[in-house]
């Protein structure tokens, strides 16, 4: 569902570029509203959450599907925890859905998917492990990479069930934001992906924003 924002980005207590293939880690408190910004379209920001209070409670896809009786995602959609605790909704969304399935690129999926001498090439999860590694302050590890969310990307489910990366839904200026119910760890990997169609094979950079409570 198409919703536009009321917030003005001038109003923002927040902003940072993040480039094609390097990664944002940062808390956004209860009440705050958090905006992707797709720069160029069709870009693809792989995107994890976790309870900043109890890191040990993170974002489920299961949960959120099963609970919105929907495998996407848009305006209006609950993004749960493990523990079936609302953690965001999404309070406006200029793309349309986003996907719940397709998962974080890896090295390993490169040479499954494209071909062996693609296995060198960088990966969403090098992203988080990166970053993981570089704020300690969090307490995440490895084992504390589960299943993301793809803002931006077009994964339809094929009569058969199969998955296909498509060509994106989005384009320059599109966005999604959502409005945090608890305090919550944010890890984007903006996508290096080379290989699929999903943005043109031109990764592209991203923006983030943030808006303080009441907003």
């Amino acid at each position: 569902m198409i919703k536009e924002s009321t917030l003005r980005e001038v109003d923002a207590i927040y902003r940072r570029i993040v480039p094609a293939g390097e990664y944002w880690m940062h808390v956004v408190c209860e009440g705050e509203t958090l905006r992707l910004l797709d720069l160029e379209g069709n870009q693809a920001a792989d995107t994890l959450f976790f309870n900043a209070d109890d890191p040990a409670e993170r974002y489920s896809a299961s949960d959120t599907i099963r609970e919105q009786g929907n495998i996407y995602l848009t305006a209006g959609s609950v993004l749960r925890s493990d523990i079936c605790r609302p953690m965001l909704t999404i309070t406006a969304d200029t793309v349309g859905r986003h996907d719940t399935l397709g998962g974080a690129c890896a090295t390993e999926s490169n040479t499954v998917r494209y071909a062996l001498e693609k296995k060198s090439m960088h990966a969403c999860r090098d992203s988080f492990l990166l970053a993981i590694a570089e704020n300690e302050q969090y307490g995440l590890s490895k084992r504390d990479i589960g299943h993301n969310i793809n803002f931006f990307m077009n994964v339809p489910v094929t009569p058969e069930g199969g998955l296909t990366f498509e060509d994106g839904l989005s384009a320059p200026g599109k966005y999604v934001e959502m409005t945090a119910h608890m305090n919550v760890i944010v890890l984007i990997s903006n996508c290096p992906q080379l290989n699929n169609p999903c943005n043109a094979y031109n990764p592209t950079p991203i923006e983030v924003l943030i808006w303080g409570k009441g907003a």
